[in-house]
């Protein structure tokens, strides 16, 4: 495996796939203080459907950041609980939230100026 971050079969890069995914970043965020039951996941996030949260932690349980729990009779229905190499993920994702908001109205503006000048769009 190599060392150069662009290649393909670069760790970096799985790293970065693993992060580039919508709602992989949310859905461990969500799940630092879990574990925590699908219905209470949507009411924690909102916006995401049962579908899309279904294949997220399935994504994540097959990546080895999630792990699932049956059912217990305090506990209806299955949960959800990072692993410690889900857990060890937070703060990248914590890191990368504080540049968002400390960059996002640049980010934006910059888009904005895209749009009006016809620049490339996405």
């Amino acid at each position: 495996m190599t060392t150069d971050p662009l290649l393909a079969d670069c760790r970096a890069r799985l790293a970065f796939d693993l992060l580039s995914h919508t709602w992989n970043a949310v859905l461990l965020w969500a799940l630092r203080e879990g574990p925590y039951r699908p219905v209470e996941l949507r009411e924690r996030i909102g916006g995401i459907s049962s579908k899309v949260l279904t294949e997220t932690l399935r994504r994540l349980q097959y990546n080895g950041l999630v792990d699932r729990h049956p059912p217990r009779p305090d506990r209806p229905g299955v949960a959800y609980e990072l692993t410690a190499l889900g857990r060890s993920l937070l703060p990248a994702i914590d890191a990368f939230g504080a540049w968002a908001f400390e960059h996002g109205d640049e980010v934006m503006a910059a888009q904005e100026a895209a749009e009006r000048s016809g620049g490339p769009g996405v």
